[in-house]
């Protein structure tokens, strides 16, 4: 579930950053987003959502 969040998220990136629309937004997103992947990895915790 979190690798579709996080691939959802590249995506909006990747085309706010093209089209210049909610790039700001998105880029904070994608930051989060990995810090808590990065985050969980480290941890070794596994989370069901």
């Amino acid at each position: 579930m979190i690798y579709t969040l996080i691939s959802l998220l590249v995506l909006f990136w990747l085309v706010g950053l093209v089209a210049h629309v909610g790039g700001g937004f998105i880029h904070g997103l994608l930051v989060l987003a990995l810090a808590v992947f990065v985050f969980d990895l480290l941890t070794g915790r596994r989370t069901t959502i």
